[in-house]
């Protein structure tokens, strides 16, 4: 009978605890500022695009439960290091400064950033930028190529905490020229305020833009990070990604 009882209770307690690992998804942080047609808001106030709905199907293929988490960019790295969040998934790219303070999963896309200005604008890059003033979001790889690569090039680059922000300023005319995500750009550049502007040109290859995408996962998260890059390799291998890639950008950018 005894033997019965204790039986019993670690059954129970089994029970609970799988019952408290399935209450507890994966959270997945994305910026809280929309960056389509990566991550933004569908007219029902849901979270959604490319790397949502890539998010849950690398979710799916590990056959876990996540959660979309938005948190602000500039805290992004510093949420998953706290727990927060437990993995970033978010179009950040691999890079030695952000790998000395997290770890990646393998890279799932690789694009360049791109010089976007008035199409009456006649731009050679970097030389045409003397006198410009160039805009670009903090944080990202994109400012730190300018700052690296186009300081001594450039009239004046002005920082700013949001991509949207940015597109902003070059429509009324606060700014010359903006570098950014080429995909996002192309996305930008279909909208009917952005009539008359266009992609000058796309940055070269730099140590800055690092070795592509990938998620970004805290250190010593070994177990997640070996299952994160055989679900990636998976939704690469089952076509997932390149369809969701055909279906946001007219294009397959899944490396």
């Amino acid at each position: 009978m005894k033997h019965t009882l204790m039986m019993t209770a670690a059954a129970l307690t089994l029970g609970l605890n799988m019952t408290a690992q399935a209450a507890e998804p994966l959270k997945i942080g994305i910026s809280a500022e929309p960056y389509p047609p990566f991550t933004y808001t569908s007219s029902e106030g849901e979270w959604t695009g490319f790397e949502v709905e890539l998010g849950m199907a690398i979710c799916e293929a590990m056959d876990e439960a996540c959660e979309i988490t938005p948190t602000g960019w500039s805290g992004i790295i510093p949420s998953l290091k706290a727990g927060r969040i437990d993995m970033i998934m978010n179009s950040m790219s691999i890079t030695q400064a952000r790998q000395r303070v997290i770890d990646f999963s393998q890279p799932y896309y690789f694009t360049p950033g791109a010089f976007v200005a008035a199409d009456d604008l006649a731009l050679e890059v970097p030389e045409g930028l003397d006198g410009l003033v160039l805009g670009v979001q903090s944080a990202t790889t994109n400012a730190t190529y300018a700052r690296r690569a186009l300081r001594d090039s450039v009239g004046d680059i002005r920082l700013y905490d949001q991509a949207e922000q940015v597109n902003r300023d070059l429509l009324a005319g606060r700014l010359d020229v903006i570098l950014a995500d080429e995909i996002a750009m192309t996305e930008f550049l279909e909208r009917d305020e952005a009539e008359g502007y266009e992609i000058k040109a796309t940055a070269p290859r730099h140590e800055a833009y690092g070795e592509g995408v990938g998620i970004g996962i805290r250190k010593g998260d070994d177990a997640l990070k070996t299952k994160i890059d055989a679900a990636i390799a998976q939704v690469r291998d089952d076509g997932t990604c390149s369809i969701l890639s055909e279906q946001y950008f007219g294009t397959d950018i899944c490396t």
